[in-house]
């Protein structure tokens, strides 16, 4: 379960130095840090289900997320997290895994993400086609189909029957939140295809 040091704080107010109490925990292994005044009890949480309490608001999307669905083969270490308005990429290293949080626009945020409940944890990850074009959003601009193609087969190695699943109408609706040159190139793409 996932511990704010407000809770903590408020759990030890009885201690003279709380502290030093929240250390003994740590110390007998009945909490353990995740990033500065956040702890866990369990040591073997999956990162996935830390990942918007360490730097919010986020959702789980890019590399990880395409991971989750299939879309991908390699298998990604690094939860990877959409944010808006931070302006810049953060990086955290924990004792339970690591993370990275990057912007997205701000009126593409919002859509196409899902809550997932597990157990005692929730979070959000986004869709399929939300996770393809917040990562293409984030690649340098290609110049035509071709180049695009290149990009999602050669270098993402996106597998292709996981591919033929998405959905035109949402990929179409997203295209006109970010205006990305590569979001619209794979709109264009899909419609040559279907």
């Amino acid at each position: 379960m996932i511990v704010y040091n407000l809770k903590l704080k408020d759990k030890f107010k009885n201690y003279s130095n709380i502290n030093n109490k929240i250390s003994r925990e740590i110390k007998n292994k009945k909490l353990y840090r995740i990033i500065n005044g956040i702890y866990e009890t369990d040591p073997n949480t999956p990162p996935y289900l830390l990942a918007s309490c360490i730097y919010g608001p986020s959702y789980i999307s890019f590399e990880y997320a395409l991971a989750c669905y299939g879309a991908i083969p390699e298998r990604v270490y690094t939860v990877t997290c959409a944010t808006f308005n931070k302006k810049k990429k953060k990086e955290y290293n924990t004792r339970f895994g690591n993370f990275t949080y990057r912007d997205v626009p701000s009126f593409a945020y919002p859509k196409e993400i899902i809550l997932i409940e597990e157990g005692n944890y929730s979070y959000q990850i986004a869709t399929l086609e939300k996770a393809l074009c917040d990562k293409l959003y984030t690649l340098r601009p290609l110049h035509n189909l071709k180049n695009l193609e290149i990009m999602l087969f050669d270098d993402l190695r996106i597998d292709e029957e996981v591919f033929a699943t998405l959905r035109i109408d949402v990929v179409e609706e997203l295209s006109k939140l970010y205006h990305s040159t590569n979001v619209n190139l794979l709109v264009k793409y899909l419609k040559r295809k279907k």
